[in-house]
């Protein structure tokens, strides 16, 4: 009976220290894909800014005119709205609260800082985005930026 019970405790063990490993291998690759997002912001590159989406028309951006729907959509907004690198501005993210909601999902809150040239303004404001891993990639499925 003790061996079993000994079993039982180290399949709890071994559970546990499997999920948060598959946590800390979510954030580190979610962190570093947001820092990519940043470089290729702050280069001028919208498609590889873009790449961390998921390339879905069930992709949900909320923005300050409402809910876009789709990839291509939220793609066509940056690119009317940021349409060359010194609109675009320097980029930064900081991650203020990152959950891991389960194996697949991950949520995100932050702020977010446009500085730009000085004819104009410079932006800032808060996002959460909720990523989540599609056939084994992480993904933004939702980001609500304001």
């Amino acid at each position: 009976m003790r061996y079993i019970v000994s079993f039982i405790f180290s399949l709890f063990c071994f559970y546990g220290f499997a999920q948060k490993s598959e946590k800390d291998v979510a954030i580190r690759y979610i962190t570093k894909a947001m820092q990519e997002q940043e470089d290729c912001w702050n280069r001028g590159e919208l498609p590889c800014f873009m790449k961390h989406y998921w390339k879905s028309d069930s992709l949900r951006f909320i923005g300050k005119t409402g809910i876009t729907y789709g990839w291509q959509k939220t793609m066509d907004n940056y690119n009317t709205s940021y349409p060359n690198k010194d609109t675009m501005g320097k980029l930064t993210f900081n991650n203020l609260a990152i959950e891991f909601t389960d194996v697949n999902t991950v949520f995100i809150i932050g702020q977010w800082k446009l500085e730009r040239k000085p004819k104009l303004d410079n932006l800032e404001g808060y996002y959460s985005l909720l990523w989540q891993k599609k056939n084994g990639q992480w993904v933004i499925i939702v980001d609500h930026s304001s």
